[in-house]
């Protein structure tokens, strides 16, 4: 029988290992095996070299693109971590939460097996330490490509510990000085908890500490409404949690597309969710294993107990104790300001990922890495502009919300002339055939041609086929190319060539349409 850990009753304390990283509970082989790649006990730092060509300060998905780039092009180079390497991503980002949303969906595919398609009848509660087991296996298995060892191998000097400038072109770890002819900033972002009265003496999770339950808590609340917020609340439903969403603003995914965000919002309520939007929350309160939350929704006052709360809502760069000031390095609340190369206003450091963008995606870091590191190896050149990038996102919800370019609220407020196309998903012969029928294509053009300026899809697997747009769009390709693709039958992608058909249609004016009615009278 599977020992079963009791639910803490705040989330679990920071054990520290030497000095240097955060134990990820519970204290089990995965996470173990984890911990020997990401942060091993026994390493030691190198001697530093006299001077770095690259030093990189944050061991995420933004530093480890760049230290293994300038690694493989024979610069020296030092990677500095404090934490964890491998950073939100592997630890407790974009790999855990993609288990959980993967095991979430296989219990509800064993919900509607029966009803929908036949199958056997689903009982029981489910094992949810198993889920979590699962999650630490596959993360701790994943874990080498991004360690310590491996970096090692790459020729690249791995360091431990908390990073400092002391000058324009020097920093300090663990009481060795690294000098540097360039620097990488990829210090990434935390999550933020809202100026609620209580909140922070309430001890919340956030994505740092959410993927170490062990048991399912019954009453589970979210606060936030976008990305992790969701993707979360709808997975915890799934198992069997009674899930309450307060969110500050008038609707899920402001970010998103309207409509987009109203299916996602129907989705979860179909799967227990509970909202409040446009929520303020204005007290909580903790007593024992129970946290109380007040709130005044619309003029009324929303009570809310849980057994587990989790903070959702928004992130803050890490710049705190880098000594920036002493580097000359200018940041303020948004996290370190760059140029469209990515260069500071030092002009020998450079800074990328969550700490200096507004795409905070992995995906985002690791394409700003391959430009930022010739920039600032090779004076510019070989590199590119931030300016430049195509930069998706997906929330990974069912049905997903997959999203590239610019939105109509963005194109409204630059004056921009458009047309929109939109086709539902609800006639494409994939999803009828596998009983997922919600959901839609919507893609924007520049009025006047086939330039595409946006595009929204909303379906199953949408983040794994919003790259062909991303494609086109980099490109230059037009909406009306899109027609000439050939793919398989059948797919939820013919909906791209569905769109692109709908639009040349549209080309046809009144006047061709007469012409071609004549041509053919005459030709028998």
């Amino acid at each position: 029988m599977r020992e079963r850990v009791r639910l803490p009753t705040a989330p679990p304390a920071t054990i520290l290992i030497p000095r240097f990283v955060s134990l990820l509970l519970p204290d089990d082989v995965h996470n173990r095996a984890l911990l020997a790649h990401v942060h091993p006990a026994d390493w030691v730092n190198p001697v530093p070299a006299d001077r770095y060509h690259l030093v990189v300060i944050g061991g995420g998905t933004a530093g480890l693109v760049s230290a293994a780039i300038a690694a493989g092009l024979g610069a020296r180079v030092a990677l500095i971590e404090r934490h964890l390497l491998g950073g939100d991503c592997l630890n407790v980002g974009c790999v855990p939460s993609k288990a959980v949303l993967r095991a979430a969906r296989a219990w509800a595919d064993a919900r509607r097996a029966r009803a929908e398609f036949g199958g056997p009848e689903a009982a029981g509660e489910g094992d949810f330490g198993a889920v979590m087991e699962r999650l630490r296996r596959l993360r701790a298995g994943i874990a080498p490509v991004d360690g310590a060892p491996r970096f090692a191998s790459l020729g690249v000097d791995v360091f431990f510990g908390d990073a400092r400038f002391t000058g324009v072109d020097r920093v300090e770890v663990g009481g060795q000085v690294l000098t540097f002819r360039r620097a990488m900033i990829a210090t990434g972002a935390r999550a933020a908890l809202p100026p609620i009265p209580g909140l922070a003496e309430a001890q919340p999770y956030t994505n740092e500490t959410i993927f170490s339950l062990t048991e399912r808590p019954a009453r589970l609340v979210v606060i936030g409404a976008g990305p992790i917020g969701l993707e979360l609340a709808q997975s915890f439903a799934r198992f069997g949690s009674t899930v309450t969403v307060f969110n500050a603003d008038a609707r899920a995914m402001p970010r998103d597309d309207a409509d987009a965000a109203a299916l996602v919002d129907a989705a979860l309520v179909r799967d227990g969710v509970t909202f409040h939007h446009g929520a303020r929350i204005t007290q909580v309160t903790r007593s024992g294993d129970v946290t109380t939350l007040l709130a005044d929704v619309n003029g009324h006052t929303v009570r809310v107990e849980a057994d587990a709360l989790l903070v959702a809502a928004g992130r803050t760069p890490n710049v705190d104790g880098l000594g920036l000031e002493a580097a000359g390095v200018r940041f303020d609340k948004r996290g370190v300001q760059v140029d469209d190369r990515f260069r500071t206003s030092n002009s020998r450091i450079y800074a990328i990922g969550d700490v200096a963008s507004a795409y905070q995606f992995t995906h985002a870091a690791d394409a700003q890495a391959r430009l930022a590191v010739p920039n600032a190896l090779f004076f510019g050149l070989g590199g590119g502009k931030a300016s430049s990038l195509v930069i998706p996102w997906t929330t990974y919800t069912s049905p997903e919300v997959a999203h590239v370019g610019r939105t109509p609220a963005e194109l409204d407020a630059s004056g921009t002339a458009y047309d929109t196309i939109t086709l539902p998903m609800h006639d494409n012969d994939r999803g009828i055939l596998e009983g997922d029928t919600e959901g839609f294509f919507r893609v924007h053009v520049a009025r006047g041609s086939d330039r595409l300026l946006g595009a929204t899809l909303v379906c199953e697997h949408a983040g794994d086929m919003i790259g062909e747009i991303v494609t086109a769009m980099r490109r230059g390709d037009g909406l009306g190319t899109l027609a000439k693709t050939i793919r398989p039958y059948p797919t939820r992608a013919a909906i791209f060539g569905r769109a692109a058909d709908q639009f040349n249609r549209g080309r046809l004016t009144p006047t061709a349409k007469a012409v071609f009615a004549r041509f053919f009278q005459v030709v028998r």
